[in-house]
């Protein structure tokens, strides 16, 4: 019993998100604008932060509210809250960054409605420590701009021969528009999304855990979501 209850580490809840609860490469969530906006590595870089950002400032508040918030109106709450953050970010990218604010498109205010987002407030922060959900978000957000600058920075070397917009394979390496092109998006998307499944089964079978686990995290937000049990009282 004591195992059970024993509260994982700040190291713990901050690391998940990099490899074995990454948003992206895991738990498939922001695909959208994972491929839409990384055809450069200042795009990947500007939608990674905005979201940490986003992640970590909603998830501390709806964590101090979360006692506060009535259950049914609990999803209403959260987006009201993301979507002031949402707000607070997309007024900062229009006024100092307008070239990144371009570039971005409606992908920034579609912020709002990122599963991401939504999802860490639901599932983590409504049930856990302000400290807790700042260092959720932290993790989750790094995740997930890791996996855009990585992906930016393959799709714009290989699509455009640049990276950060300085010529790298110019004059080397005829470029490959594809990969700057939905069908690159979705290829570079799938070794990474392989590669990190690799890295995973190498380290549950270091660690002795079952490797048939590996999409154990999604199910656990699954299982702690309460809107399926929500929407069978009210019909």
């Amino acid at each position: 019993m004591a195992a059970i209850d024993q509260k994982p580490s700040a190291l713990s809840v901050f690391s998940k998100g990099l490899l074995i609860e990454n948003p992206t490469l895991r738990q498939m969530l922001g695909l959208c604008p994972t491929l839409a906006v990384t055809t450069a590595v200042t795009n990947g870089i500007g939608m990674g932060v905005a979201t940490t950002f986003v992640l970590v400032c909603s998830g501390i508040v709806v964590s101090l509210l979360r006692n506060i918030i009535p259950t049914t109106m609990r999803l209403p709450a959260f987006i009201t809250v993301i979507a002031g953050f949402v707000t607070i970010v997309m007024m900062v990218v229009e006024a100092y960054l307008p070239d990144l604010n371009q570039a971005l498109g409606i992908y920034l205010p579609l912020i709002v409605v990122n599963c991401i987002v939504l999802g860490r407030a639901e599932v983590f922060a409504s049930k856990h420590p302000v400290k807790d959900a700042a260092l959720d978000g932290l993790g989750m957000g790094a995740g997930f701009t890791l996996t855009l600058v990585l992906m930016s920075a393959i799709r714009e070397l290989l699509g455009a021969g640049t990276l950060l917009g300085f010529p790298i394979l110019l004059g080397i390496v005829e470029p490959m528009t594809v990969f700057i092109m939905p069908p690159g998006g979705f290829a570079v998307l799938g070794v990474l999304i392989a590669i990190s499944v690799v890295f995973e089964m190498r380290r549950k079978r270091r660690a002795g855990e079952p490797e048939d686990e590996a999409i154990a995290s999604q199910e656990d937000v699954c299982a702690s979501c309460q809107m399926c049990d929500l929407k069978e009282r009210e019909a």
